[in-house]
């Protein structure tokens, strides 16, 4: 509108102003004695002005939907295409559009083109392969390949295999007896090893013969070469076999699983539903004979290497040294408390036992190991001083130094540097909700922080370390990925995400607050809070509690957040507070905060819970009647517990696949916490939300997938089986042949409208 247009508005903008306040009861004095005192010229200049902040603001503060985070997830930030650096040092490789191209890390340009996918040409059909994946062997001559990818668990899967070589441009099938998994090029690449059917194989690449390296593989039965169910979960990873470092050898795990019992689920979608079984072994319960084999390339025979100790018990890693005739293996006792590490002769099988570490309450396993290239040293991490900090060895056994020292912790290894005896580590230094990027001297000395930015750095180095890869966020800073070379040096920005931080500010996200708040023994606990947009502090408004909890994790975090941040925002816009604690024995707080569980869990995580709760509830801006909380597996657990112990405090819950009685799971994680059924009872069942649920008074919304092969059906069957004796109302809801993550489809988006609606309808 013009300005004139604005002037010959005010008379009936005065009009009706008045009209509108002669019929209500709210004061009206102000906005009469602007109408009385300004002339009309000055009234439609105001107008004019205040008009246009309101398209402005209206611009900015767009309301965030469930489709933008679950349907278009316009908010999902970017990540720059995975670089992977050659072995020169200086270039790395990229896919870029159709094909694999190399570039120089110092100036980005073109190097050369490794191959097309026009090139990748069946030759029995003449289709050109659709790529999931694909791997460069280490001479840089052959690519593995791998298509038509099927999940089998978290880390698992299988596929169709092919190698294409880059001399010659032949594209060749590894295997046609049905999808293999774990293929592996041998260090020379004249070979590649893989996994067919419980057994593992060598495909000789130089005149293609198939070498069947174990014969007793059976589902269900025997694995040779990949790990179990329960290995693969919860020591994390899936494939079990390694080439020595000359590829003479080929190390490999051998699972029995004769006597670990079976559990099964119902697989829906035809006439008659399928049944699907596989070993699990639950706390107290049998688990897989592991044993460890060797075998020998050049003369096909294979032996088994036997550190000499307790068969109930766990052989968490295997490494080669930098002997390529040395392999080093882990072994636990079965409570998880004791760590020893053995030399094996890869020649004889026999062992020699390199180092050893008790706890009173366990151990947890990494990849921190790492030897030296001269065969004098290795170093790993611990926290036998109070904290993770890495400790310097030699190949006797002797410590020789502690290498990293603070009131902080290592929280990951991220590379050795063997020629300058540099490693290279992610830290806690700046503090426990943040990640810093550093490196040290082997020595101990001249420890220098590589990231300067407080917040989450993480970095990925080029083969020789004269270039990494740099990625910060914050709790209100998407995330940033630049290049660096090895003085600090910034080269590029491979993704600024600017158009997300654009729309965050369109939609006018709300800032994440970090806070303590005491604990139920008034320890402090790290915590965070988003405040609803236009907050008003003389306002109450309702809480939504987020919890995890469980043993070494962390929910609060200085980084940016995904698909739950973006709903918490779009919760705050609706007027609700989101929230989340970490409570005792969560992690990156030192060995004792961590492992004050032990043997109880569930009790001092509730109770720092429910303090908290209480804690929000004495603020003047907080409804101290409409605190709800929320949780995934074992924040289900956590859920589920707060509103039984925590009844009085919690209105409304909501626990999706939750964990409801420990001895329902598996024994690797349960028992690493809590010891064994036998020995500890009372700490089982006393902390179980099933004995209390005659305690639940608030609205209990229950989730889970009924193919959920990590936390079982049967949890919430029997939780919804208690409260059923005790004549307690609650809502379950179950996705049919759902994992754990409940996805595929539209899942996601069915599922957090499903817990919006009950949020708004009972908090």
């Amino acid at each position: 509108m013009l300005l004139n247009e604005y002037v010959s508005f005010y008379d009936a903008v005065t009009q009706i102003s008045c009209n509108f306040f002669s019929l209500t009861s709210q004061p009206y004095i102000p906005l009469q004695f602007i109408f009385k005192t300004m002339n009309r010229k000055s009234f439609a200049l105001l107008l004019l002005t205040g008009l246009s902040a309101l398209c402005a603001f209206g611009q900015n503060n767009k309301e965030i939907t469930l489709k933008d985070i679950w349907g278009s997830r316009q908010f999902l930030p970017k990540r720059p295409p995975a670089l992977t650096s050659l072995s020169d040092g200086v270039r790395y490789y990229q896919e870029k559009g159709d094909s694999v191209n190399v570039y120089f890390y110092e100036s980005g340009q073109y190097s050369a083109t490794l191959f097309l996918n026009s090139e990748l040409v069946l030759q029995d059909s003449r289709d050109t392969l659709q790529m999931d994946d694909f791997t460069l062997s280490a001479d840089e001559k052959k690519v593995l390949i791998s298509t038509g990818t099927e999940p089998i668990y978290r880390r698992s899967s299988k596929s169709e295999f092919y190698i294409f070589d880059l001399t010659t441009r032949q594209l060749s099938r590894l295997c046609d007896r049905g999808k293999q998994r774990l293929a592996d090029f041998s260090p020379d690449a004249t070979k590649v090893a893989y996994f067919l059917n419980n057994d593992l194989y060598i495909r000789d690449l130089t005149g293609g013969k198939e070498i069947r390296i174990s014969h007793d593989g059976k589902i269900n039965n025997i694995i040779n070469g990949a790990a179990d169910w329960v290995y693969e979960e919860e020591f994390e990873f899936s494939k079990a076999f390694f080439w020595s470092p000359d590829g003479r050898y080929l190390a490999y795990y051998r699972f029995d699983e004769s006597k670990v019992r079976e559990f099964s689920y119902t697989v829906w979608g035809t006439l008659y539903p399928e049944e699907y079984r596989y070993k699990y072994p639950k706390a107290g319960e049998d688990n897989s004979v592991v044993s460890i084999h060797i075998y020998e390339v050049a003369t096909g025979k294979t032996l088994q290497v036997d550190p000499g100790r307790d068969k109930d018990s766990y052989i968490p890693r295997i490494r080669w040294t930098a002997d390529p005739g040395k392999l080093c293996i882990y072994w636990m006792n079965r409570l998880q408390n004791r760590l020893e590490l053995h030399l094996a002769d890869a020649a004889t099988g026999k062992t020699t036992m390199l180092y050893e570490e008790d706890n009173p309450a366990y151990i947890e396993i990494n990849d921190h190991l790492t030897f030296t290239d001269d065969r004098k040293y290795f170093f790993l991490s611990s926290e036998k001083g109070g904290s993770r900090h890495l400790y310097l060895y030699g190949m006797d056994g002797r410590l020789i130094r502690q290498i990293t020292h603070g009131n902080w912790e290592v929280t990951d290894v991220l590379g050795y540097d063997q020629k300058k005896k540099v490693i290279y580590f992610s830290t806690t230094e700046s503090g426990p909700l943040n990640r810093d990027i550093s490196r040290i001297n082997l020595d101990g000395t001249r420890m220098k922080r590589l990231s300067h930015q407080t917040g989450w750095n993480d970095a990925e180095f080029s083969e020789q370390f004269q270039y990494f890869r740099l990625t910060f966020s914050d709790a209100n800073t998407p995330p940033v990925s630049g290049l660096y070379d090895q003085k600090g040096k910034a080269l590029r920005i491979l993704e600024d995400n600017a158009a997300l931080s654009q729309k965050v500010s369109e939609y006018q996200f709300g800032r994440v607050e970090f806070m303590s708040i005491p604990g139920a023994d008034g320890t402090l606990l790290n915590a965070y809070m988003i405040k609803p947009a236009g907050f008003d502090q003389s306002k109450k408004y309702p809480v939504l509690m987020n919890v995890y909890g469980g043993p070494g994790s962390q929910s609060v975090e200085n980084r940016w957040g995904y698909y739950d941040f973006i709903w918490y925002q779009m919760l705050a816009r609706k007027g609700y507070i989101p929230v989340s604690v970490d409570n005792r024995g969560t992690g990156f707080r030192g060995e004792q905060f961590k492992k004050c569980t032990y043997g109880q869990l569930g009790k001092l995580e509730t109770e720092d819970q429910i303090a908290a709760a209480r804690y929000l509830a004495s603020q003047p801006y907080v409804d101290g009647g409409r605190i709800g909380i929320w949780g995934w597996s074992y924040g289900g657990y956590m859920t589920a517990l707060c509103m039984t112990k925590g009844a009085d405090v919690f209105k409304t819950g909501i626990a999706v696949a939750p964990v409801m009685n420990w001895r329902y799971y598996d024994n690797i994680y349960t028992e690493r916490f809590m010891g064994l059924p036998r020995d500890n009872a009372a700490g089982y069942d006393d902390n179980s939300p099933i004995h209390f649920a005659k305690e639940l008074k608030g609205n209990f919304l229950m989730v889970h997938g009924t193919a959920d092969d990590n936390v079982h059906l049967q949890n919430a069957i029997e939780f919804s089986n208690a409260l059923i004796r005790e004549n307690k109302q609650f809502t379950e809801f179950f996705y049919p042949n759902r994992n754990h993550g409940i996805y595929g489809g539209n899942t996601r988006l069915h599922l957090y409208r499903m817990m919006t609606d009950f949020l708004l309808d009972k908090l």
